[in-house]
């Protein structure tokens, strides 16, 4: 039976119905894991006042120390947000960058996060790098060459996705990190994608500030992703809301934690999931279907290539549970999508990417390569008057 076979994808929600071939975008959350937040939601609702205002700091604790063992960190140097973006946000706007600054990334970012950098950088100032990287990517040193050719005197901060989100590679971030602490920059690592599809190591990884998503790879219900910063720079670091932690009359040994844990009434149940999400993963041994589904990944690239002509961005080395394909397309291509969607039953997005159209697949356990077949097919039949 293949991986991805209904006896993995009866342990979701997902409608039978629906190929789906997009879990980078949202994730999706096994029916026990939704259980387990139910379950908190339930003695939220029992003990309202006594579980947000006198247990909420255990609890709390209680579930970043299981984060902090499983990215490998202090559990007082991570922090959970709702989503990625708003922690990144947090940080962007904490620094004090002046207009002559420079911030230096890649044309390979999230929108979202390109969107933040360009609002900050006209209001202050700065200038805001998107340094090309050419594709196919080759090599390590490759990548290397190609970013730091947007190096100046001038750059204080460098910004990188640990696996992009359009185009779904995965960056070299410690070697990345490693010549920007010789520079004295700091680096901001937004990797949303990065827990629960490869091996995240904070302490290894060393970078300044990192934020990754729980709720994608990781499986976890919807709403959970933690900041992560480096002791030496959590001074810097201001709440977006202020809230009670601000300039606490019972301040904790963490400002991170004061400024950033509460910043008013939330519904936290998500977070509390993360020990049993962190078991879940454990339990139904899934890093072994994560190299599995690397493999599904490799095959479907060799198979786009056969069956398409359309070539990876870049040699397996950068390629893990996610792939993206340039293709030519003329005509409206979110209106193309919806139709693709509605004709087929197929969940896949499409991208507009730097004057360019391009497909991101997504595999995860539940998939196998009758699905990709599948997506093949239809693909070829839908796109065959515009490709």
């Amino acid at each position: 039976m293949y991986l991805g076979s209904n006896e993995i994808k009866s342990l979701f929600h997902l409608d039978r119905n629906v190929t789906y071939l997009n879990h980078g975008s949202f994730g999706a959350c096994p029916k026990e894991l939704l259980n387990t937040q139910f379950n908190f939601q339930k003695e939220l609702e029992k003990e309202p006042v006594k579980h947000l205002a006198f247990d909420i700091v255990k609890n709390l604790e209680k579930s970043r120390i299981a984060l902090s063992h499983y990215v490998n960190c202090d559990k007082d140097d991570v922090v959970y947000f709702p989503n990625p973006s708003t922690a990144l946000n947090t940080v962007l706007r904490s620094l004090k960058l002046e207009k002559e600054d420079e911030v230096l990334s890649t044309n390979h970012e999230y929108g979202a996060m390109d969107k933040a950098w360009n609002y900050l950088s006209k209001k202050i100032g700065f200038k805001y790098i998107n340094q090309k990287i050419s594709v196919p990517l080759t090599t390590k040193d490759f990548f290397i060459k190609e970013f730091f050719k947007g190096i100046t005197k001038k750059t204080r901060v460098i910004f990188l996705s640990h696996i992009t989100s359009p185009t779904g590679l995965i960056f070299p971030i410690k070697e990345i990190c490693k010549i920007a602490r010789e520079k004295k920059i700091i680096t901001i690592i937004d990797g949303a994608h990065v827990p629960g599809h490869i091996k995240l190591d904070l302490k290894k990884l060393n970078a300044d500030f990192y934020s990754g998503a729980c709720h994608k790879w990781m499986c976890s219900p919807k709403g959970v992703a933690f900041l992560y910063s480096n002791k030496n720079l959590q001074h810097l670091i201001e709440p977006l809301v202020i809230s009670w932690g601000y300039d606490s009359e019972n301040a904790s040994s963490s400002q991170l934690l004061d400024y950033l844990q509460w910043q008013g009434t939330n519904d936290i149940s998500a977070y509390l999931t993360i020990p049993e999400t962190i078991n879940f993963l454990k339990k139904n041994n899934w890093n072994e279907k994560a190299k599995k589904c690397r493999e599904l990944n490799l095959w479907a690239v060799n198979k786009m290539q056969q069956e398409l002509s359309l070539k990876p961005l870049a040699n397996s080395h950068f390629i893990g549970q996610m792939s993206s394909y340039l293709f030519d397309f003329k005509g409206d291509l979110l209106s193309n999508q919806l139709e693709f969607y509605k004709k087929y039953k197929i969940q896949i997005p499409f991208f507009s990417w730097n004057d360019n159209t391009l497909f991101r697949i997504s595999v995860q356990a539940y998939n196998n390569k009758e699905e990709i077949e599948y997506f093949i097919h239809c693909f070829k039949d839908h796109f065959k008057a515009n490709i």
